[in-house]
């Protein structure tokens, strides 16, 4: 457990940059065969729909390991995973997803469904949501309060 929270302080300030950089802070650690690959959504600055924490990780992943199937690796993301990324997370084999708050409007893991231990699919995951969740929920709120702030004021 305290390596998980250690990733996820990590994925945290990795959300901080996608914040400073004018992202929806999600940041994300993807732990596989010795390597640490960090990320952070890029959506808007890309621009790119899919651009992600996840799938950015993902894909950088699958670059360093020269591998499509990531068995064995764990990812660790301050928000939960939406379809997208729990798609892209179980087509790449990924073992093990730990995440921060749960979305009740788009989260995969476990808050509208759970494509990640879905039994109908060909791979499953073990998860572990709820992790310095309210810590990793406050940095979503904060930022979306003061986008609404800036929009009221323009």
């Amino acid at each position: 457990m305290e390596s998980d929270e250690a990733f996820l302080r990590r994925a945290m300030a990795l959300a901080e940059e996608a914040r400073r950089a004018g992202e929806v802070p999600v940041g994300a650690v993807l732990v596989i065969d010795g390597e640490v690959i960090e990320a952070w959504n890029v959506k808007e600055t890309a621009p790119d729909p899919t651009a992600h924490a996840e799938m950015m990780a993902i894909r950088e992943a699958a670059r360093r390991l020269g591998r499509w199937r990531l068995t064995g690796g764990t990812l660790y993301v301050t928000k939960e995973p939406c379809v997208m990324c729990a798609g892209a997370l179980v087509a790449a084999r990924v073992d093990r997803v730990v995440f921060g708050c749960y979305d009740p409007k788009g989260g995969a893991a476990g808050s509208i469904m759970d494509l990640l231990r879905d039994p109908r699919l060909n791979h499953r995951m073990d998860v572990l949501g709820g992790v310095l969740e309210e810590e990793a929920a406050e940095q979503l709120r904060s930022f979306f309060a003061a986008q609404r702030r800036a929009s009221e004021e323009n």
